[in-house]
Parts: C-alpha cells; sequence; structure tokens
C-alpha cells in the first residue's frame, strides 16, 4: 500500500505531500489545479517515461518521493528490493524519482541509486493504473485479448507461456529447414568447389613445413659452385696447403712468443692458454669448411626434382593459404565443411521430423489455451454484465466472442486446421448488445461515450478484482458519465476498496461522496507563478467541495444540502458494506 507521495517542482506543484490511506481516496479539484500532476508524479514512481517539460517552471529539478508499506518481508517485492540493494525498514520502502529541467533523470529505491526500469519492476507488485487512456487501449484486439487472459490468471499463463515457446521453437525449425532446402543448389556448387581443392590437394600430397625445406635445398643446388668456391677460400685462409700465411699459422706464432715469456709473468701465461684456445677452435673449424667444401656437388637431377615439387607446392599457396601448413589447415576444415554439406538430406529429414513434432505439441497446447479462454470469456461476460446493471445499465448484455480462422497451413486441432501466432489460434472480441434484443456490437461501434465509460469501468472492476497488486489507480476513467450512473459508479469503487487501496482522480461530486479520504488540490496565484497544494477534507470540508463540484458555488445552501444527502447516501452504502 502506498502511504505518502512527496511532490517537489513538479509542474504547477511546488511542494506538496499526498498523504493516502487503506480504502477508496479520492483527488477532486478544479480543472488545471493540477489533479493530472498527481498521476504524473506517481507515474514517475514507477519507472514511467520522464519529460523535462514537467519541472516547475524556474526550478533546476523535480522530485517526487513514495513511501510504500511492504506487508509480507518474503514476498516478491521484497525480494526484488534486496536484490537490488535497497533496504526497507520497519515495513517501508522509499521509492524516489529526480527530473532534471536539461532532462536527466535518476531513480532511487530504498536509499540506493537504480535503473528506472528497477521502478517498472516494482510497478508491477505494487499498483495497477486505470486511466483514459486505456479506454482506447481495451478497443484493441490485443488488449482484449490480454485482459481475458489477465482474468483467467494460472489458469491461462502456463499454457499461454508454452504455446508462445513452441511457436518461437517452431519458426526456429522452419527457418533452419527453409535454409536447408532452399539453398541445395549453393551447397552442390559449394561442395563441387571443395571436393576439387581437396582432390589437387591430395594429388600433391604435401607435408608440413615441406616448402620450407625445399626453398632452402632449391637454394644450395642452385649455387653449389659459388658456395664451393666461396668454402675454398674459406679453407685456405684458415689452414693453407701451401706455404702462404693462414689463420692458424698466426695464431700458432702469437702463442709461441706468449709462452717464451710466460715464466717472467703470469698474466702472459694465462693469455697464451686463451690463445691455445682460439688454436683449437680454429682448427675445428677449418676441419668444418673443408668438410662442408668436400659435400658440396652439384646435381642436375636432383635440382629439378626439388624445383618442380616447388612449383607444385606453390600452386597450392596461391589457392589455398600463403604456406604449405595454411593449405593443410584449408584441407581439414573443407573436409569437415563437405561432411556436413554431404549430410544436409539427413539433416532436412530431421528437421522435418522435429518440425512435425513441435506442430503437434503446439496444437495440444493452443487447444488447450483456446478452451481455457473459452471458459474465462464466459465467466468475464457474465461479471462484467453484472456489473453494467449496478452501473445503471440493466439491459446491457457483454459478449466475449473467442473465434479462430481457417488455414490450410495452419494447425491442425480437432481435425481441422486454424490460423495461428504466438498467442494461439484465437481471436478476442468484446461485444456489446446495449439494450434487450440487440445484436452485440464491437466496443467501438455499439456504444455511446457514457456507455463506454461505464463498460470500460465494469471492466476495469473486474479485472482489478483479480489482480494480485495492492493498490489501484483509476484516472478520471468516470468521463462522460453523470446521474445515477455516476452513483453506482461511486458504490462499486467504494466496493473494490474494501479489499484493496484504491486512489481515483475524478470530477464527479458522486464519486468522491463514497471516498474514506477525500484529497482537494488547490490551486492559487500570485500574478506570476500558479502554484497547487494538497489538503485532506474534513466532513466540512468535503460538503464545501462537493458543494463547488455540484453547482460551481461551494456555499449555495441548496448545494451543500445535495452534497450532503450524497455524503449519507455514500455512508449508508459503505455502512452496508461492511
Amino acid at each position: 500500500m502506498i502511504e505518502e507521495i512527496r511532490i517537489a517542482s513538479l509542474g504547477v506543484i511546488d511542494e506538496s505531500v499526498l498523504e493516502l490511506g487503506p480504502g477508496l481516496n479520492v483527488v477532486t479539484g478544479e480543472t488545471g489545479a493540477g489533479k493530472t500532476m498527481l498521476v504524473t508524479a506517481l507515474g514517475l514512481l514507477l519507472g514511467a517515461r520522464a519529460d523535462a517539460g514537467a519541472v516547475r517552471s524556474g526550478a533546476k529539478a523535480a522530485r517526487v518521493e513514495g513511501i510504500v508499506t511492504v506487508t509480507d518481508p518474503d514476498g516478491p517485492l521484497a525480494h526484488q528490493a534486496d536484490e537490488l540493494g535497497a533496504t526497507i525498514e520497519d515495513g517501508t520502502l522509499v521509492l524516489a524519482r529526480q527530473l532534471s529541467a536539461e532532462g536527466r533523470s535518476r531513480a532511487f529505491l530504498g536509499g540506493a541509486s537504480v535503473p528506472v526500469s528497477a521502478l517498472q519492476g516494482v510497478a508491477d507488485h505494487l499498483v495497477a493504473v486505470h486511466g483514459q487512456s486505456d479506454q482506447h487501449r481495451l478497443l484493441q484486439a490485443d488488449a482484449q485479448r490480454a485482459a481475458v487472459d489477465g482474468f483467467a490468471g494460472s489458469t491461462v499463463h502456463p499454457l499461454r507461456s508454452q504455446v508462445s515457446a513452441g511457436y518461437a521453437a517452431l519458426r526456429r525449425v522452419e527457418a533452419e529447414l527453409a535454409e536447408v532446402v532452399g539453398a541445395a543448389r549453393e551447397r552442390a556448387r559449394e561442395a563441387d568447389v571443395l571436393r576439387l581443392g581437396l582432390t589437387e590437394i591430395e594429388t600433391v600430397d604435401p607435408r608440413s613445413g615441406e616448402d620450407v625445406v625445399l626453398a632452402a635445398e632449391e637454394s644450395r643446388l642452385g649455387f653449389a659452385d659459388t658456395l664451393r668456391t666461396g668454402a675454398e677460400a674459406a679453407r685456405e685462409a684458415l689452414s693453407s696447403d701451401t706455404e702462404g700465411p693462414d689463420a692458424l699459422g698466426a695464431v700458432s706464432a702469437a702463442r709461441r712468443a706468449l709462452e717464451s715469456v710466460r715464466e717472467f709473468d703470469d698474466e702472459a701465461g694465462r693469455l697464451s692458454d686463451r690463445v691455445a684456445e682460439v688454436s683449437y677452435l680454429l682448427a675445428d673449424v677449418a676441419a668444418d669448411v673443408a668438410s662442408y667444401s668436400t659435400g658440396l656437388e652439384t646435381d642436375p637431377a636432383r635440382l629439378s626434382v626439388v624445383s618442380e615439387r616447388r612449383a607444385a607446392l606453390t600452386s597450392l599457396t596461391r589457392k589455398y593459404g600463403e604456406t604449405i601448413d595454411e593449405v593443410l589447415a584449408w584441407s581439414r576444415s573443407s573436409a569437415e565443411r563437405l561432411l556436413s554439406l554431404d549430410g544436409s538430406e539427413e539433416r532436412a529429414e530431421e528437421l522435418r521430423s522435429e518440425r512435425a513434432r513441435l506442430r503437434a505439441e503446439l496444437a495440444t497446447a493452443a487447444g488447450a489455451l483456446s478452451d481455457a479462454r473459452r471458459s474465462a470469456a464466459s465467466t468475464l461476460s457474465g461479471a462484467v454484465s453484472e456489473e453494467l446493471t449496478a452501473l445503471a445499465m440493466p439491459h446491457a448484455r457483454i459478449e466475449i466472442r473467442v473465434s479462430r480462422t481457417a488455414d490450410p497451413a495452419g494447425l491442425e486441432i480437432a481435425g481441422e486446421t486454424w490460423r495461428f501466432t504466438a498467442n494461439g489460434v484465437d481471436q478476442i472480441e468484446i461485444l456489446l448488445a446495449a439494450n434487450t434484443g440487440a445484436e452485440p456490437r464491437p466496443l467501438g461501434k455499439g456504444a455511446s461515450g457514457g456507455e463506454l465509460s461505464r463498460v470500460m469501468l465494469a471492466i476495469e472492476v473486474v479485472l482489478a478484482g483479480t489482480s494480485p497488486v495492492p493498490t489501484f489507480v483509476f484516472d478520471e476513467v468516470d468521463a462522460g458519465v453523470g446521474g445515477k450512473a455516476a452513483v453506482e459508479i461511486g458504490r462499486r469503487l467504494a466496493a473494490l476498496a474494501g479489499s484493496a487501496q484504491v486512489l481515483v482522480v475524478t470530477h464527479l461530486p458522486q464519486v468522491a461522496a463514497f471516498a474514506d479520504r477525500h484529497i482537494v488540490v488547490q490551486k492559487s496565484s500570485d500574478g506570476r507563478v500558479t502554484t497547487s497544494g494538497l489538503e485532506v477534507l474534513d466532513d466540512a470540508g468535503r460538503v464545501r467541495e462537493l458543494s463547488r463540484m455540484l453547482a460551481g458555488l461551494e456555499e449555495s445552501e441548496t448545494a451543500m444540502a445535495h452534497a450532503q444527502e450524497l455524503l449519507d447516501v455514500a455512508q449508508q452504502a459503505r455502512a452496508a458494506r461492511k
């Protein structure tokens, strides 16, 4: 239940506190006084889209705070608040929304900063709002189906979820099947290209790293004479076969020179030893160079083989990868892809079987959903018709028609095929027969403005009775209604308030008379800025306000007598209700 709403710098409201109680809370006031701002404020608390134009002229930001009673510490509202890091103190939860004049919006829940969407989640457990816009909404087919489903509650919701999930699964399978079957030519073309490439690679039979090894061998064979000449020159420089100078001779001379003076200085001895090591290394290198030179042979036949092999490998790398390793990787992945392409027909058969299974399951669920909707529609139409009797439309009758459209490609239910969507096979339409003997007609065509308002209110009252939320808000849903019907509207709202908190914004004194708490929006002006404030009326104040609403005259004795009479009637109705 909502205990209190604090509003600052919102629209014409400078700073006000709306204190709500259990039962029926009614808000009245002159046109333009700011009643709509109360609903706007509540909408902001519940995560509605923010409009910077709602910030009071001259203010930097508007702020709305709401105090909500949380009666069940283990309920979904408390659980959601805990997940968001909000704090519930002494059974109360504080919601807040701040809107800057630049359009920035911030939301808070239980002292924690949260996304605006978090407030929308809280709203699902807290408040059901019914406004004039809902009248137009309920003229739409989707809204009428949602109304029946909402009334059916737990009877329909699991079936609707099953149908929605089954529909989505069926569409996924059909899309894949269309791709598998419809792209057969493209897949065949792709498979041919892959087979050609794999055959070419298999014919060459490359080995990992072979291209690198053969490139080195080809270079060595192609420059064998040049390499041999260089190697012989190097060997001669290291260890000459003639009497000419060489590196080994020079190092040996250096070693002998140092060795001759070793006895005079230890450092000379150490240097002599190091030169000896160089001598051994030069001898090993000279032997290796000689061996390398001897092993270099000119082999035109082997060079031709290597060149041809490299040409074959190059042909592969031009088409399938930069290196032979990449070519081999392409071969592996292409072989796997070819297997999947060759198995497409088997996959198509699997998908056809899966499609048949899903259609059968969906048909069963859609049939059960349709039966549940028909039952709920019958009960709902009866309940709304009873409400219309109480709203001074005793001869009116509501009919909720649940129909189907034949479709050869649709779902087969009980031997017939019906068009279907994610919502099942049903088209739901609410019809009204306003008078005895009249044919039921669609709401938008079979009702006057006043009748439509009463029909919508009757539907809302019945649907509100099935809602688990603790608070209901009605924003001038009684527009276009007056006289005896207005009294009955007040009576029905008061009856609803017996089991829930109800907040009504109204212009009808007949409705306001049934209030358990009557709040008036007072408008004042200093000639520059208009402001509005809220006041909870006492008994005398209620008489004056009702007389103003009745006759536009707060002090008229006749109007005040009429106002008192309305209050007495409402009091008697409340007493009878208890």
